[in-house]
């Protein structure tokens, strides 16, 4: 894959797009993971000082998150400051009974809260960090990480996004950590998913791309269960990727 030429392609989308704004700035959320790490080294590389990042952690994110979204920061000369949503969180949580998926996506929505506000005091936007597979699948909060004005990642392919990622220079220790959204210590997506994003992409590539039937599938040898669990999520999730849906009301 050309992954050169694809850079370029998306350095002109964030270009043109942040035109169309008339603003001259963007923000993007940092996490220590791999996907914010190739949207911010990409806008770096675009917009150089006119881009930001702020780094979120909460009382639950691992301490190797905040490391690792430090150290790209400091590699790539990204300005980035630190705040934390611990407080928002500890402020609710005691309604929460220790659901860590409730906790979670407070979590991600409080992120989006701060994201936008630190847009709006620096007259910019906020850009997205969810590749496609997320997307596909749901895998996300709906207004919260999903949230964003411009994604420039939204079609690449998680499993192809490594490639991506060696050609930009994401630091070894993001490259070789297990993918997380960091909502809980320990969270791991494929974990949660059953799969792993490589089984996964396979799959979704066949039945998007390439529109394949579930029966197609099988026959090239895929399993069952990964094709259903797959079809069933990409369908019940297919909302979060969609503005509200508005009444249509006919006047008399």
């Amino acid at each position: 894959m050309d992954w050169q030429n694809i850079k370029e392609q998306l350095q002109s989308f964030l270009k043109t797009e942040l035109d169309k704004t008339g603003l001259k700035n963007v923000t993007v959320g940092v996490s220590g993971g791999l996907d914010s790490a190739v949207v911010a080294i990409l806008c770096k590389e675009t917009f150089g000082d006119n881009m930001s990042a702020v780094l979120m952690p909460s009382q639950f994110s691992s301490k190797s998150s905040i490391d690792d979204a430090k150290e790209l920061c400091e590699k790539f000369d990204i300005k980035y400051e630190i705040k934390s949503i611990a407080p928002m969180v500890e402020a609710y949580i005691e309604n929460m009974d220790e659901d860590k998926l409730r906790i979670g996506n407070f979590s991600a929505r409080m992120r989006m809260s701060v994201l936008y506000d630190t847009s709006s005091r620096d007259k910019s936007i906020v850009v997205g960090t969810s590749n496609k597979s997320e997307l596909l699948l749901g895998y996300g909060t709906i207004f919260g990480d999903i949230a964003c004005a411009i994604n420039p990642i939204g079609q690449i392919y998680k499993s192809d996004e490594f490639d991506f990622a060696r050609v930009l220079g994401v630091p070894e220790s993001i490259l070789n950590k297990k993918p997380s959204a960091d909502l809980w210590e320990g969270q791991s997506d494929e974990e949660e998913l059953g799969y792993s994003y490589k089984e996964m992409d396979t799959v979704l590539k066949l039945l998007v791309e390439e529109n394949k039937s579930k029966e197609e599938v099988i026959a090239l040898g895929h399993d069952e269960i990964l094709i259903d669990r797959l079809i069933y999520r990409m369908n019940s999730n297919a909302f979060k990727g969609k503005l509200p849906v508005i009444a249509n009301i006919k006047w008399s």
